[in-house]
C-alpha cells in the first residue's frame, strides 16, 4: 500500500470513528435520548469507550493472525478515540450528572464503587493519551511500552465498571467480558510476564 493510499484510508477510518459521536450529537439536538437523557448519554459514551478499547486491543492479534502490519498502523488512532469517548463519558458525569459540584461528587463517589473504578481507569488512560506521539515513543524508549501495557488493566477495569453499573440486563457486559477474555488469552504470555 502506497503512502497516499494509507493516508486516504486513515482519513476514512477517522471519519468512521467520529460517526458514533455524530449520532450522539444528532440525538441530543433532536431530543431523541428518551425519558432519561443523561443516563442514555452515560451508556452511549461508555459503550463506545469500551468498543474502541477492545478494537485497539484487537489490532495486534489481527496483525499476527493475518500476518499483515496494516492493523497496527491504526493503534494510535483507535487508542486516542478510546480516550476521546472516555472523556465524553467523564464530561457527561461531571457536567450533566454532577453539575460540576464538588459536594455532589463527594456524596456520590464513596457510595458508588463503579464510579471509583471508572475514575481510576480514566486517570490511567490520561498518561497513555499524553504519550501517544511518535516523539514520546522515541524519548521514553522501552519505558513507553511498559507504560502502554496498562491498557490491559484499564480494559479489565472498564468491563468491571460496566458490570457494576448494570443492574438488570447483563447480556452486553457479558459480551464485552467474553471478547476481552479472548483478547487477553491471546496476549497471556505478555500479561503474565508483566503482572505475575
Amino acid at each position: 500500500m502506497s503512502k497516499r493510499q494509507l493516508r486516504l484510508l486513515k482519513v476514512i477510518v477517522f471519519v468512521v470513528c467520529l460517526l458514533p459521536f455524530s449520532f450522539i450529537v444528532w440525538d441530543t439536538l433532536n431530543n431523541l435520548l428518551g425519558a432519561d437523557p443523561i443516563q442514555t448519554l452515560h451508556f452511549k459514551t461508555g459503550d463506545w469507550t469500551l468498543r474502541f478499547l477492545l478494537l485497539t486491543l484487537s489490532l495486534s492479534p489481527l496483525s499476527r493472525l493475518f500476518n499483515v502490519p496494516l492493523p497496527l498502523r491504526f493503534s494510535r488512532m483507535f487508542g486516542l478515540f478510546t480516550f476521546f469517548y472516555a472523556s465524553m463519558h467523564m464530561l457527561v458525569w461531571l457536567v450533566l450528572d454532577q453539575s460540576l459540584s464538588i459536594d455532589n461528587m463527594l456524596e456520590d463517589v464513596p457510595a458508588s464503587p463503579y464510579i471509583i473504578l471508572g475514575l481510576l481507569a480514566y486517570t490511567l488512560l490520561i498518561p497513555l493519551a499524553a504519550t501517544s506521539t511518535a516523539h514520546m515513543m522515541r524519548v521514553m524508549g522501552d519505558s513507553w511500552f511498559t507504560l502502554h501495557k496498562l491498557i490491559y488493566l484499564i480494559a479489565v477495569m472498564g468491563v468491571i465498571h460496566f458490570f457494576w453499573l448494570t443492574k438488570l440486563d447483563y447480556i452486553e457486559p457479558l459480551i464485552y467480558a467474553f471478547v476481552l477474555s479472548v483478547l487477553l488469552a491471546f496476549r497471556w504470555p505478555v500479561i503474565k510476564r508483566i503482572f505475575l
